[in-house]
């Protein structure tokens, strides 16, 4: 390139570059800048306040010294896993199966997708009725007859997760089952046809086949669903609150409890820079696998 074509190329879309600054200058200074402030504060004695009293990495120490925090973690990990795997295997199911170009298939997309848009909190306070044992699922069936049905996850400390993890499935496969529709309806139809004129029977297309083809689309899916999980927060308060006990106490909690109830700014911090190290955690092989797992043509 000449130098006079310099000028040119930094003129060219200049209405989109100026329209772009309000958004770069945001995530600038309130995302990056807010994110350096909390992990810069983590290392200080902050109570009710903003204060520069450094103690090194104390904040942490207690923090994974605190049974509540252990506890979070531990229910982060089990609904996590749980969430991603059958949030993605449901999802691509329902998908699969609208993908057969059904009758209705507007209308069920429309009733799938439907709980997404509702907020997770409307949603956590209808699964807590509907587990409810007076007058939910449990109730019913009893009523049914059948007197020694129990299935109250709720108020159960071993399984209170398990009620929460089924609260976010119903709410969030929909999306899932959209994005993963949208992969399928990019697939070549000459390939399925020539899966059928091989014999190739029709699971093993999609598991190698259809599925590969659309890494893509799972990676996506994945870093959507990780991101969800981590910032858990609406679903535990309408429902149970962290409760019984704690038993059902997540990080996004946790952190939002010491930095508003506790007035101890120090510790949410420090809570606050390990969830983001989790979602580092997520984002970087994402963004490896997409930008530099393969040299770009």
């Amino acid at each position: 390139m000449s130098k006079s074509e310099r000028p040119s190329q930094l003129f060219r879309n200049l209405n989109a570059k100026i329209a772009s600054i309000p958004m770069i200058f945001t995530a600038l200074v309130i995302f990056v800048g807010g994110t350096v402030w909390t992990v810069f504060y983590s290392f200080t004695n902050s109570k009710l306040l903003p204060r520069l009293h450094f103690v090194g990495l104390d904040q942490y120490y207690r923090l994974w010294a605190t049974p509540r925090w252990l506890i979070s973690i531990e229910n982060l990990l089990i609904y996590g896993v749980l969430s991603l795997v059958f949030s993605l295997v449901i999802g691509f199911l329902l998908a699969a199966l609208l993908d057969q170009k059904i009758r209705f298939e507007d209308t069920f997309r429309t009733i799938f997708l439907y709980p997404f848009a509702l907020s997770f909190i409307v949603t956590g306070l209808v699964w807590q009725w509907l587990l409810n044992p007076e007058f939910g699922v449990q109730a019913v069936v009893r009523s049914l007859g059948w007197t020694s049905f129990s299935f109250n996850p709720l108020y159960d400390s071993s399984i209170v997760i398990y009620g929460i993890l089924i609260a976010a499935l119903w709410q969030g496969t929909g999306l899932i089952m959209c994005l993963m529709l949208a992969g399928l309806r990019g697939i070549d139809e000459d390939i399925w046809k020539a899966a059928r004129v091989d014999g190739i029977p029709t699971w093993k297309t999609y598991l190698f086949i259809i599925i590969p083809m659309m890494r893509p689309v799972f990676i996506t899916t994945l870093v959507i669903v990780a991101s969800n999980i981590v910032r858990v927060y609406d679903l535990v308060v309408a429902q149970t609150s962290g409760g019984p006990g704690i038993a059902s106490e997540v990080p996004a909690k946790y952190v939002y409890d010491y930095m508003f109830f506790a007035q101890n700014l120090g510790q949410g911090f420090a809570a606050s820079t390990m969830m983001l190290l989790s979602v580092i955690i997520v984002i970087v092989p994402w963004a490896y696998l997409e930008f530099g797992g393969k040299k770009r043509v």
